[in-house]
């Protein structure tokens, strides 16, 4: 007796600038979180993120995964830093260049 056994369909390819997406995410999570340790009120980073997910139109799945890497970048300075040290301004400079060069390479290798 032969048993049948459902085939899942193949994942579709990531494409090649997605894990560049999602860090990018997650910079904007930890900038989120520092910038307004270090005095900046408001909502810019989270914003950036709303862009970035209206830009990108993902299906639902897609989506969590762009929360969740956002939610990471948060969540890993939130659980270290709860006032503004030299060491967070140091952070925040690092992570406004890696947020302006993965911005810069993403549009100028992927863009239309």
């Amino acid at each position: 007796m032969a048993v049948a056994i459902p085939v899942r369909a193949p994942l579709a390819a990531e494409a090649p600038f997605e894990p560049g997406l999602m860090r990018l995410a997650e910079v904007l999570g930890s900038l989120h979180f520092l910038r307004n340790l270090c005095g900046e009120k408001g909502d810019r980073w989270r914003d950036e993120m709303e862009n970035l997910l209206a830009s990108e139109n993902p299906d639902p799945e897609r989506r969590a995964r762009f929360i969740a890497a956002f939610n990471r970048g948060y969540r890993s300075f939130s659980s270290t830093y709860t006032q503004c040290t030299s060491s967070a301004t140091e952070a925040i400079s690092r992570y406004m260049k890696e947020g302006e060069s993965l911005s810069r390479d993403i549009a100028s290798r992927y863009g239309n």
